[in-house]
């Protein structure tokens, strides 16, 4: 290599460096933030003006994929994974606006005292995002965690869930998600103010009761096996309109006072505007006499949606229809059909879509969407109920299930097809099954 090769990679080597330093300071932190914190380190050696830029990065992730390349580096010895976090936090510098942890089963912890010391860290750094992914052994969330009250989203996993005597909420958090909580026994009836909230999953989180909180402001509830969450007193909430409610279980014992709640919860259904219930809570309201639960119509509902719905279940088929039939201004609605068991009575649930006084018109509905439909005889005689009684009806969307032949599939469209139809301008659309 002679000397004019040698000068031609100095220059631009040169260049490219003058040009990664003069970068704009306000271009640099978002792209540090969309790297992976094992590569936005790296940047040190990019150039002097880089070297320690990484460690004021207001974004920290040290999620899954972060993991999973310390397992495959061999770092999942005991100290590992705690020596990288602890590198990390102790180098960092300013503020922390959003910071993502998963703690891998993998590792062996004896105790979380690493853990807590990282989210007393946080709780100094003005966190306004922080999600926890503890897959690990349940972890008692720190109480240095209620100080943060600037944040703004939470989103834990696998914790306990135990504020301290004297916490009144989080003042600015506008979203939380949480999943496999345990909330603790002596809260004390505490009133836990998020006057901010606007949305809150519970995802099987056990002692809801004792969640006790005051959320005003709520639009979005989403309740997922979570037995005792109709003690919630937001459920009243003036302002909640998406609702989400799914038992996921067939057969559910609920205490008489959890009955009481669910059917004033429902008293107030004609505030909401989008609902999502699955097939086992409609056979639960069934069984609890469902036109005592509802009293009023709907009429504020647009969209109703049933999961895990199994039209070989008589107490599910008369708890849908019943919700439609209360339902005046519904205009979309969206069936997910569950495989049929052994106990199926086919023969029961088409006689009861044929007798003539299951349904009432709806006059507002423009779109019905079935999903993994597998052609029996009450799916069908739905759906001509549907078409019956549906004289705005624009959109008919049917979506076989992933395991019905071509020849089935095509049985269905044919049947449904020849249907008769109240509406002029429905339109029957048939999608590929889902993988």
């Amino acid at each position: 290599m002679d000397s004019t090769e040698n000068h031609q990679r100095f220059v631009t080597s040169v260049a490219d460096e003058d040009i990664i330093s003069n970068l704009a300071e306000h271009l640099i932190d978002p792209i540090l933030e969309r790297l992976p914190i094992q590569e936005a380190v790296r940047t040190s050696v990019l150039s002097q003006k880089w070297r320690y830029r990484w460690t004021t990065m207001s974004v920290l992730n040290v999620d899954f994929d972060f993991a999973i390349k310390l397992s495959s580096k061999g770092a999942f010895d005991p100290n590992g994974f705690i020596r990288v976090i602890n590198k990390i936090m102790t180098h960092h510098k300013g503020p922390i606006f959003r910071f993502v942890l998963y703690i891998p089963y993998e590792i062996n912890l004896d105790s979380f005292q690493e853990v807590d010391q990282w989210i007393l860290i946080l709780s100094r750094n003005s966190v306004k995002q922080f999600i926890l992914v503890n897959s690990n052994q349940v972890y008692p969330l720190h109480s240095s965690v209620f100080s943060c009250m600037e944040l703004k989203y939470l989103g834990i996993y696998n914790c306990i869930f135990k504020p301290p005597i004297g916490f009144e909420g989080f003042p600015n958090l506008q979203s939380c998600n949480l999943m496999n909580i345990h909330f603790g026994d002596n809260l004390g009836g505490t009133v836990i103010n998020l006057p901010q909230l606007k949305m809150l999953a519970l995802d099987t989180c056990g002692n809801v009761k004792s969640f006790n909180i005051k959320a005003l402001n709520l639009r979005t509830l989403r309740v997922i096996s979570c037995l005792d969450a109709m003690s919630l007193p937001l459920l009243h909430s003036e302002r909640l309109d998406v609702v989400q409610i799914r038992l996921l279980k067939s057969k559910v014992d609920f205490p008489r006072v959890e009955r009481f709640n669910l059917a004033v919860m429902l008293s107030k259904l004609p505030m909401v505007v989008s609902f999502t219930i699955d097939g086992y809570f409609l056979k639960f309201l069934a069984a609890e006499k469902f036109p005592k639960w509802l009293p009023h119509e709907a009429k504020c509902l647009k969209k109703l949606e049933f999961q895990s719905f199994n039209f070989g279940d008589l107490d599910q088929l008369e708890g849908a229809l019943y919700m439609l039939q209360n339902s005046p201004d519904l205009k979309g609605l969206h069936v997910t059909h569950e495989q049929m068991g052994p106990d199926a009575d086919l023969e029961l649930t088409s006689n009861h879509l044929e007798s003539h006084d299951c349904l009432q018109t709806l006059f507002m509905l423009q779109t019905v969407e079935l999903t993994s439909l597998e052609g029996s005889r009450p799916e069908l005689l739905f759906i001509k109920l549907l078409l019956d009684h549906s004289p705005r009806l624009e959109n008919m969307i049917i979506r076989p299930k992933a395991t019905t032949d071509t020849e089935k599939r095509y049985n269905i469209a044919k049947d449904v097809m020849l249907f008769p139809r109240a509406s002029s301008k429905a339109k029957m659309v048939f999608l590929d099954p889902q993988p």
